[in-house]
């Protein structure tokens, strides 16, 4: 896997009760496929492949109907746990506290100053 640059957009996700839909919409309209993927267990994610890329860059997650609808984009940091404190430090409210997946990446959700939602994550070491 090729590790994107700390501080740069790197990931984004959609959480959909309607993965089809979004899947066919996105498809279409930019010639996305899609793998599901195995690193989250109890959860269907479906893995983004953007035509030219090498690996995946970003994911439809299957809500089921247990949360809203939303498309969030991600920072890729070097460390999450300080990105969350730095981030609050200047008025970001914490959505979702950092976690890390079976694969190793860690996540975590915020909401900056002027109400929008963001995640910031970290790969595991190499």
């Amino acid at each position: 896997m090729t590790v994107p640059a700390f501080n740069s957009v790197a990931w984004f996700e959609f959480g959909t009760d309607q993965p089809e839909e979004v899947k066919e919409f996105y498809g279409e309209l930019f010639d996305w496929k899609y793998v599901l993927n195995a690193n989250t267990p109890g959860v269907t994610y479906h893995s983004v492949m953007t035509p030219g890329a090498p690996q995946p860059t970003g994911g439809v997650w299957e809500s089921q109907g247990a949360f809203s609808n939303y498309a969030i984009f991600y920072v890729h940091v070097q460390d999450v746990a300080e990105t969350v404190k730095r981030g609050q430090g200047l008025g970001a409210e914490v959505l979702m506290e950092p976690v890390t997946d079976s694969a190793g990446f860690t996540f975590a959700r915020l909401q900056d100053t002027a109400d929008n939602h963001f995640g910031v994550f970290s790969a595991p070491a190499a």
